[in-house]
């Protein structure tokens, strides 16, 4: 059974771990905004002398989230501790594919992330050796059947996409993200190559070395929870995220049975 921390808050807990993983995106802020309990809840966290990452399904380098996020008006210190999936898909394709052809399938402001080998991006499908999948394109960004129509001769070649969540929430409208492409893609037949939650290259990458008691943070039950469940660690869901309307219809053990996960604790949103 899952226990609510909504009148114990997170200081209940706070003790029993060493390090946290917190999601951003639904937990941190809703795209547009911080949501300042959760930010309290960071501070606080390191005044108990505790450590955590920010870890996001972000498909851009470390480095421009940081940015987003001093826009916002977060301080420097907490955005330091950011970590995301884009940082560690550019690190695989620099080993892997510094040298080999792509097609990029996402928005141009994702450009960021292959800045350092923008010379091998090509505007034909036809002449890649791979998909570098980011996003959906901003005149495509509603229609799944496009992504379709665009893929289905290319199933040959691997997709490497930097974000597996399926949908966000930006401020109250619904997005596509990019592992509802790659869904699409592997749906065709196509293999996906996914850096990000709920996969364990994420979590490896930016903590560097295992720590003895996690707990995983998020609103995601198929990215955050999984991942989570993945790594062996402990979870907290945040209910008023991705998954609410499905959750104040059904109730939080329901829809944690329909998604096949388990989590050890709930809130309606962070808070210490």
């Amino acid at each position: 059974m899952t226990k609510n921390l909504d009148n114990e808050g997170l200081r209940s807990i706070v003790n029993d771990y060493e390090f946290f993983f917190i999601d951003l995106w639904g937990v941190i802020h809703n795209g547009i905004k911080l949501h300042k309990k959760a930010i309290d809840v960071l501070i606080k966290i390191s005044e108990a002398k505790k450590d955590y990452i920010l870890l996001t399904n972000a498909p851009r380098p470390n480095s421009i989230v940081k940015l987003f996020l001093e826009k916002m008006g977060m301080d420097k210190n907490i955005r330091e501790k950011v970590y995301t999936s884009g940082e560690a898909a550019l690190n695989y394709l620099k080993k892997n594919y510094l040298n080999q052809s792509f097609y990029h399938i996402g928005p141009p402001r994702d450009f960021d992330l292959f800045i350092d080998f923008k010379n091998k991006k090509t505007q034909d499908i036809n002449e890649s050796s791979y998909l570098l999948c980011t996003g959906l394109y901003d005149h495509n960004d509603k229609d799944l059947n496009y992504y379709k129509d665009l893929l289905i001769n290319h199933i040959s070649k691997k997709m490497i996409c930097t974000n597996p969540d399926l949908i966000v929430d930006r401020g109250e409208k619904r997005e596509y993200c990019a592992g509802s492409v790659a869904m699409v893609f592997e749906k065709l037949g196509g293999e996906v190559v996914y850096f990000g939650k709920p996969y364990p290259e994420v979590y490896n990458q930016s903590i560097g070395s295992s720590k003895k008691k996690i707990i995983a943070i998020g609103d995601n039950l198929n990215t955050d929870i999984k991942g989570a469940i993945n790594m062996n660690y402990d979870s907290l869901i945040i209910t008023e995220g991705i998954h609410k309307e499905e959750i104040k219809k059904e109730g939080i053990e329901r829809v944690l049975k329909n998604y096949n996960t388990i989590a050890t604790f709930s809130q309606s949103e962070l808070k210490w």
